[in-house]
């Protein structure tokens, strides 16, 4: 069984920004997702989300799981598959993940060293990272320095802003999308409901051409989505 579980950043909660949307989504699909209520959202610390995703992919030993992040659920997700108690996934997406010091001592404990990239790799199917063009709080940089060493696509959002609520984004299509191409032809032709497949041009006969693009590593842009 495929599940999904998406992790929120700082401030965040699971019903929040695009998260309701694309679960709302995925259910149509028949594909399980949870959004993730992680502790102290105001000010967390590292070893408490990273353990309360390790408490979810644990659970499911039998199932194939996917990772989505926001902005510092992104960075935690990385954290976890980094860490002893990472199992490997099927993939992750990262939306807005800062990867490096950004000046905000409260997520300063993520960030205090260096991610081991190589443990990371090893743990994961596939990635895909996702972000706005003029973050205010995450710089773009931080993505393609993530993209670069995980060796995956980026998808640069035009005026994306943080890519949360806040930012006006209540659904997110190019997480979906992103989701969907990681999966394979046999799971695809699966779903029940197809009407979303309808609206991603050539899904089904691109996924080769995707899936090797990914191996290959590639920036790509909302234009070359549309």
């Amino acid at each position: 069984m495929i599940k999904v579980f998406i992790v929120h950043g700082l401030g965040g909660w699971p019903n929040g920004g695009w998260r309701i949307w694309l679960m709302s989504e995925l259910e149509k699909k028949e594909i399980y997702a949870c959004a993730l209520s992680l502790p102290n959202q105001d000010r967390p610390l590292c070893e408490d989300w990273v353990d309360e995703i390790a408490r979810h992919v644990i659970a499911n030993p039998k199932d194939k799981i996917y990772l989505i992040g926001h902005s510092l659920g992104a960075t935690a997700i990385l954290r976890y598959l980094e860490s002893p108690l990472a199992k490997k996934i099927a993939g992750t997406i990262l939306v807005s993940g800062p990867v490096k010091t950004t000046g905000n001592e409260i997520i300063e404990n993520f960030l205090t060293k260096s991610f081991d990239f190589k443990k990371i790799k090893s743990k994961i199917g596939k990635a895909l990272v996702i972000h706005g063009n003029n973050d205010p709080r995450v710089p773009l940089e931080h993505a393609k320095f993530l993209s670069e060493k995980l060796n995956c696509k980026l998808t640069i959002i035009k005026n994306g802003g943080h890519l949360n609520g806040s930012s006006g984004w209540h659904s997110l299509p190019q997480v979906l999308e992103g989701l969907l191409q990681m999966l394979s032809v046999k799971e695809l032709e699966s779903l029940k409901e197809t009407a979303l497949l309808s609206k991603v041009p050539g899904l089904l006969k691109s996924l080769k051409k995707s899936q090797k693009e990914a191996k290959q590593g590639k920036t790509i842009t909302l234009e070359e989505l549309s």
